[in-house]
């Protein structure tokens, strides 16, 4: 291109002349694609006072623990950077002191204080590394309790903590106690599915103790402030992980958040961790049920009964009457206004018709009854669209059944293992069939499907009381990742059957009930007793919770004031397919304050999620409402709730870390060292940097005369160009 240019000046050159300026445009464009290549060059090695040492010191709020000899952390860094470490270093090296909290930043000693939010330490030891990259250095200090907060890297440590990494090695110099100070912790809350006793949630809350012995303690469970409940807690040992489960009513229709804590002890030396939040979002809208039945059944005539008087559910149904003068299957549809017409041939022809539905139940229904098409499309049903599958009754079961099918794979259990088919039991005689009697396992006293009491032992004493069930499908065990709920013993005292049981699968849930005539719970008890409607109802419940509408909002769990939070919004039609084409708009709703526009930007070309970043820098609740269209047609709006702040990442296990200290100077060829022998770190460092060193390696796009030759090679071109007549 400087060839051409200078082909046709605008004044005459001889031949000499236009050659030099096209050397000297070319050499200068050689130059710059070379610097940008950042290529190395080899200098004498200087002495070991020209070496640098960078020196990273935790100024993050666990670094106020009072813990160091009496001290605070940081006090006590800084009185032996001062004294002893800093002193030492300067003798032999050049130190640079830099903060490390939520990023690194240049420090002073006199100028430090705990007050950054968090400690991201893998993210500041590459950052450090790139700063120095091609300098000589001889070693990376780092000063801390070993707490990397950072939020990728949650409490336990940073995920790059292990890994081996190329740069000078790092001495790490631990702060802080590796016992702790006495400290009470709520170590987490989670909320379970919601169940329909008073609509009730289990809240699972664990804790620990340490430093107290066994001295009792109160935990408190409030909701949005208010104090809902207490309990005196008796640690079983110093220290050791105590688990206690709350039930809890939350409010139908607005958020609530939970939160579980531990009073503040006079002699407790960390208060932050005493309590944490979780948020239970409201259930939202109804979620519709399509019930696909062999046959009319006091089975299903129940079942559908109980779902009816659920004012969260909404239930479709066809019902297989028989056949008509040609042979072909006729049906009974109940089905809401514009959906009967999509079930006339007894299953939905369009995946938009079946995916209009949050669940789906197959009721003694044989497996070819349908077709290939129809059981792969419900299989995609639950793994793609996220919905939930139940598949009941010994017709369903009965010979091959869903064997070999796409359906198979979906429900939790092997379908391989019939050994004599159903076992059936006296209709009469309720207690003469142990086998038939359905037995809740561990896993099942807690499940939401199968908490019929108060607690686990009613729960369990609650199923042990039901009349025995007229017959159960003999199947095989359950699948990996799959749980049983219940099981029933096999006749003349063989081996358990499971009778329900559950798993995810892809994106959704199954289920299996292989009992028969379950209207017995109902029958054969007194009229008050609401076991086998909590049961079904649970079950539809617990289904159909987790499918997500065809817009969709997705946030990152336990997010922290401070954090770069992610908003990812879905936009999906009807069949659940990506929109890419579709126009995204959403709004956020701070803490007491109005909802402002979120700027969305499209992931991909060919995929309908949208994002957007926030941080939130407040405690508190925040709304996110979406809403998508695809030209003037609305595929949906979506609400979701946030809660900022409902744990202190930076004070869980607040104790000191040696463990990712250890393997941080581990990986890079380090050592690692308590603070009272911190004074070790600047002979390691002398014997990393001796004086007889190898060549210094230097970056050469950050010598100042490789900028000077681009500009005197400009300049150069510029003035001959200005005395042969050239502007």
């Amino acid at each position: 291109m400087a060839f051409l240019e200078y082909r046709r000046p605008l004044a005459s050159l001889t031949a000499a002349k236009r050659a030099i300026l096209v050397g000297l445009r070319a050499l200068v464009l050689a130059t710059l694609l070379a610097f940008m290549f950042r290529p190395i060059v080899l200098l004498p090695p200087g002495g070991a006072r020209e070496a640098v040492v960078p020196v990273l010191v935790d100024v993050s709020r666990s670094m106020r623990l009072a813990d160091a000899d009496g001290q605070a952390r940081l006090a006590r860094a800084t009185a032996l950077l001062k004294t002893q470490w800093l002193p030492a270093l300067s003798k032999q090296f050049t130190p640079e002191i830099y903060s490390v909290g939520e990023g690194l930043a240049p420090a002073t000693i006199d100028h430090l204080s705990a007050d950054a939010r968090q400690t991201d330490l893998a993210g500041t030891l590459d950052a450090v590394r790139e700063r120095y990259r091609g300098q000589r250095v001889a070693g990376i200090v780092v000063v801390s309790d070993g707490g990397d907060t950072g939020q990728q890297n949650g409490p336990g440590g940073g995920a790059n903590g292990s890994r081996a990494v190329n740069g000078p090695p790092i001495f790490a110099v631990g702060i802080g106690s590796v016992d702790g100070l006495p400290d009470r912790e709520v170590l987490g809350v989670t909320a379970g599915d919601q169940r329909l006793d008073q609509a009730s949630v289990d809240l699972h809350v664990s804790t620990t103790s340490s430093g107290f012995g066994r001295t009792p303690f109160q935990l408190r469970v409030l909701a949005n402030g208010r104090v809902l409940e207490s309990r005196r807690i008796v640690p079983p040992a110093d220290g050791s992980p105590i688990d206690e489960l709350f039930t809890v009513s939350p409010d139908p229709l607005t958020p609530t958040v939970y939160t579980a804590e531990i009073p503040p002890n006079d002699h407790e030396s960390v208060v932050e961790n005493n309590a944490r939040s979780v948020l239970v979002s409201p259930a939202g809208r109804k979620r519709r049920l399509l019930v696909i039945e062999g046959a009319p059944g006091f089975e299903h005539t129940f079942m559908k009964r109980a779902w009816a008087r659920d004012p969260g559910l909404e239930v479709d149904s066809v019902v297989r009457k028989g056949r008509n003068a040609e042979g072909l299957d006729t049906f009974s549809v109940q089905a809401g206004s514009g959906r009967a017409s999509a079930l006339a041939n007894g299953f939905p022809a369009k995946r938009e018709d079946l995916y209009g539905y949050d669940a789906l139940v197959i009721a003694n229904v044989e497996g070819d009854f349908f077709t290939r098409a129809q059981l792969a499309m419900a299989a995609d049903f639950v793994a793609e669209r996220g919905g939930g599958l139940l598949v009941l009754g010994g017709r369903s079961f009965a010979q091959r059944g869903l064997i070999g099918s796409p359906l198979e794979v979906a429900l939790p259990v092997e379908l391989n293992d019939r050994r004599g088919g159903l076992v059936r039991a006296s209709v009469g005689d309720r207690d003469a069939a142990p086998h038939n009697k359905l037995m809740v396992t561990p896993e099942g006293e807690n499940h939401p499907i199968m908490r019929v009491g108060a607690s686990a032992e009613e729960t369990r004493t609650r199923w042990s009381s039901l009349p025995a069930l007229a017959a159960s499908a003999p199947l095989g065990g359950p699948r990996p990742g799959a749980t049983v709920l219940a099981v029933t013993a096999a006749p003349s005292g063989g081996g358990l059957y499971p009778v329900v049981a559950v798993q995810r699968y892809g994106q959704g849930r199954s289920m299996i009930f292989a009992g028969e005539a379950s209207w017995r719970w109902k029958m054969l008890l007194t009229s008050t007793d609401r076991t086998h409607e909590l049961f079904w109802r649970q079950a539809a419940r617990w289904l159909a919770a987790s499918s997500p509408d065809p817009v969709a909002i997705t946030v990152p769990d336990a997010p922290e004031p401070g954090d770069s939070i992610s908003i990812d919004v879905d936009a999906r039609d009807s069949a659940f397919l990506p929109v890419p084409d579709a126009t995204v708009e959403a709004t956020l709703s701070v803490p007491g304050g109005e909802a402002r526009p979120l700027a969305l930007r499209r992931v991909h070309e060919t995929s309908g999620r949208f994002t957007a970043a926030i941080r939130p820098e407040q405690v508190g609740l925040y709304r996110i409402h979406a809403q998508a269209r695809r030209g003037a047609t609305l595929l949906g709006t979506a609400d979701r709730w946030v809660y900022v702040g409902g744990a202190d990442r930076e004070f869980a296990d607040p104790r000191l870390n040696e463990g990712f200290l250890r393997r941080v100077a581990r990986a890079s060829g380090g050592r690692y060292v308590r603070a009272a022998e911190g004074s070790r770190v600047a002979s390691w460092l002398q014997a990393t940097a001796p004086q007889d060193a190898a060549p210094e390696r230097r970056d050469l796009w950050h010598e100042p005369w490789a900028f000077a030759l681009i500009v005197a090679l400009l300049a150069t071109e510029w003035i001959l160009r200005r005395r042969w007549g050239l502007r």
